[in-house]
């Protein structure tokens, strides 16, 4: 293929590299136009902010924004909208704030960029504040700001919330955008809604696996596990690919349900898949085995895994451990908590209360006496209570 000639065909290919999930690839063709003395322009730093941010590389961030102020850009409301959305995905929601704070001209997508870096960034408190700014300046909404606000709704269990912005959907989109249905179905899953979330869902015109997912893990975090699995095999029959976050929704369900050998055939159904498994899946797996007592085979799975397994990971089995009398593997997993948090006492507390419940009282009161020689201390228990002065 020959090499751009003229910088609206270098923006062309960067463009091209940005959307089709080529970040690295983009930076590069965008390299190599400075190389070859091709001046940027504002339709060039869009999407090498975006390639930047999806990087994370944030000297290039850094170095963008610093060309877009050097030919004038900087005040371009695309160019703003693309830095607030850069400085937003790499974590610097203040240096958003900064730009759109700076900028004399704003537009329905400078705001919507703002609010969504609250909303997606965790701050669901400014993003609802940052809302009632744009009523004030009478900016116009559109289904990403409802996705936003949703989002936002749902961070904070703000179920009253939800259902007027619900409302404002039905009103303003007679036909709602997939994105929309499925905010609305993860926003009422979050605020323990699910029976709401089902509603949403059985009228949505399309479903993808953002659709499905958000319901099986509703269903999964709401205690209702034989639903999210029967909602995962409907899943499964009617075609719909399966993601990772779908596994772990299916994983969680047969965790709390006791159904272990179901919960292998779905993880090894992920393998096959190609979905390669993340310390979670092996968390619910290794739950899913302690809560049946299985507890060998639970930690057989941690210490065979591909990763290291985290402390509530290891806490779960530990407790299973003293359940059901696993004394040899409550000493084993004890040794890896310990050597994670030396300082942390509930650890050898719950390794000496193992070892007092089968009458090993010499080896409790061994446990307790090298917690004082290292300097460990027992957390003392309080309560609180509330007083009517």
């Amino acid at each position: 293929m020959p090499a751009p000639a003229t910088v609206a065909s270098f923006n062309a290919l960067i463009a091209s590299h940005a959307r089709s999930g080529r970040p690295s690839q983009a930076l590069r063709t965008f390299r190599y136009m400075l190389a070859r003395g091709f001046p940027p322009d504002h339709f060039t730093l869009p999407p090498v902010l975006r390639s930047s941010s999806l990087t994370g590389s944030a000297a290039l961030a850094a170095s963008t924004h610093a060309l877009s102020v050097k030919i004038g850009a900087q005040g371009n409301l695309f160019v703003a909208s693309a830095l607030v959305q850069c400085y937003a995905g790499m974590s610097n929601l203040p240096g958003a704030r900064r730009l759109f704070d700076g900028m004399r001209e704003r537009d329905a997508v400078l705001w919507t960029s703002m609010l969504s870096a609250y909303a997606q960034g965790g701050q669901p408190v400014e993003a609802m504040r940052f809302f009632e700014g744009m009523v004030a300046a009478e900016v116009q909404l559109d289904a990403v700001v409802m996705v936003s606000l949703l989002l936002a709704c749902g961070q904070l269990g703000w179920q009253r919330h939800g259902r007027s912005v619900h409302a404002c959907c039905v009103r303003m989109f007679p036909r709602m955008p997939l994105s929309l249905g499925n905010a609305l179905v993860d926003t009422y899953v979050k605020c323990g809604k699910v029976a709401y979330a089902e509603r949403v869902f059985s009228v949505m015109p399309r479903r993808d696996v953002i659709s499905w997912s958000a319901l099986i893990v509703g269903h999964g975090l709401n205690g209702s596990s034989y639903a999210a699995l029967r909602l995962f095999d409907e899943m499964v029959a009617t075609g719909v690919e399966q993601n990772s976050v779908t596994f772990l929704g299916a994983l969680s369900a047969c965790a709390h349900s006791g159904m272990v050998e179901k919960a292998y055939a779905i993880f090894e159904q992920m393998k096959q898949q190609g979905i390669r498994p993340e310390l979670k899946h092996y968390s619910c797996m290794a739950d899913a085995l302690g809560r049946a007592g299985r507890v060998i085979e639970a930690v057989n799975l941690i210490e065979e895994m591909p990763c290291q397994p985290d402390e509530a990971m290891l806490g779960g089995i530990l407790a299973a451990c003293r359940v059901h009398g696993e004394v040899d593997a409550a000493e084993r997993i004890s040794k890896r908590l310990m050597g994670m948090s030396p300082a942390k006492s509930g650890y050898y507390m719950s390794l000496a209360n193992i070892y007092s419940d089968y009458g090993r009282y010499v080896d409790a009161e061994r446990i307790r006496g090298f917690m004082k020689e290292v300097k460990v201390d027992k957390l003392p228990g309080y309560s609180i209570s509330e007083s009517n002065n």
